[in-house]
């Protein structure tokens, strides 16, 4: 699985004032908080190459405590969701997740790339385990309104095809967080301030921006340009909800990320 690795030593930032990208943005659903602009850009050529997933390899809880998860729910139709807001592109649509078997997903895939690096540790199976059951903890939780901040988990699932059927595990194969959040009195980008113990937050207009992290994408999935389609996913809901700024923390040292941040639109911003 490919990801984004998100840490406090490169930050980049996007103008949602710039050009916007060329990708299907079709108003088809997506949380109450927002109307994304359906007024599409260029549509992006669809991908003639298909991805075969390998047998999924995401584990059942064995008592699911935070809700009744069901392992062989079937992946629901579009008319079944009736959403407004989605991004389709190639074989794959990006959109928020609403079941919660696409949140524990979402949490298993960040697992497995939290730990891509270290196939041969010891109990790494179990690590996996308690890390995504910790994750999926904490999507549940965000979505919980902390800090009066907005969140959205995005999932990146395949397209319906006629006559095949897919359960939730075998169909998401992307994901990434955002946040909408508002900058601290004095702040100039997130975080400035953060050392300081009384800070209190300038709730305007002007002063809020979309914080992303969590980005990854299944390793059977990926080069199908769903890391750059989530990301485009988020700018159009910046626009639609008139913020201007969007803000992502990447290790200094995570080429790839760094190229494809800076490839869409984002600038390069040194902390001190």
């Amino acid at each position: 699985m490919s990801t984004i690795s998100i840490y406090r030593t490169e930050f980049l930032t996007f103008s949602t004032n710039g050009p916007r990208p060329r990708h299907k943005f079709q108003r088809l659903s997506l949380s109450p908080f927002m109307k994304m602009d359906s007024k599409s850009t260029e549509k992006v050529p669809k991908e003639e190459s298909s991805i075969k997933l390998q047998t999924s390899s995401i584990p059942q809880l064995e008592n699911p405590r935070p809700s009744n998860l069901r392992f062989d729910r079937l992946q629901p139709s579009d008319q079944e969701l009736n959403q407004d807001s989605r991004l389709e592109f190639g074989k794959f649509v990006a959109r928020e997740a609403v079941l919660d078997e696409e949140l524990w997903t979402a949490a298993w895939l960040r697992a497995e790339t939290h730990w891509e690096d270290r196939p041969g540790e010891r109990y790494v199976d179990n690590f996996k385990r308690k890390f995504a059951e910790q994750e999926f903890n904490a999507i549940k939780r965000r979505y919980s309104g902390q800090h009066g901040q907005t969140y959205t988990c995005v999932v990146t699932v395949r397209k319906e095809e006629r006559n095949v059927k897919r359960t939730v595990l075998k169909s998401v194969v992307g994901t990434l967080d955002f946040s909408i959040r508002h900058l601290l009195h004095g702040e100039s980008f997130p975080g400035e301030r953060e050392k300081h113990l009384f800070c209190s937050i300038s709730r305007t207009n002007l002063n809020r921006y979309i914080y992303v992290s969590n980005l990854c994408v299944a390793k059977s999935a990926r080069r199908q340009s769903i890391a750059s389609n989530m990301l485009y996913f988020v700018i159009e809901s910046a626009r639609s909800e008139g913020v201007e700024l969007v803000y992502v923390h990447v290790h200094r040292n995570n080429e790839p990320a760094l190229e494809l941040y800076q490839k869409i639109g984002f600038e390069l911003q040194q902390l001190k």
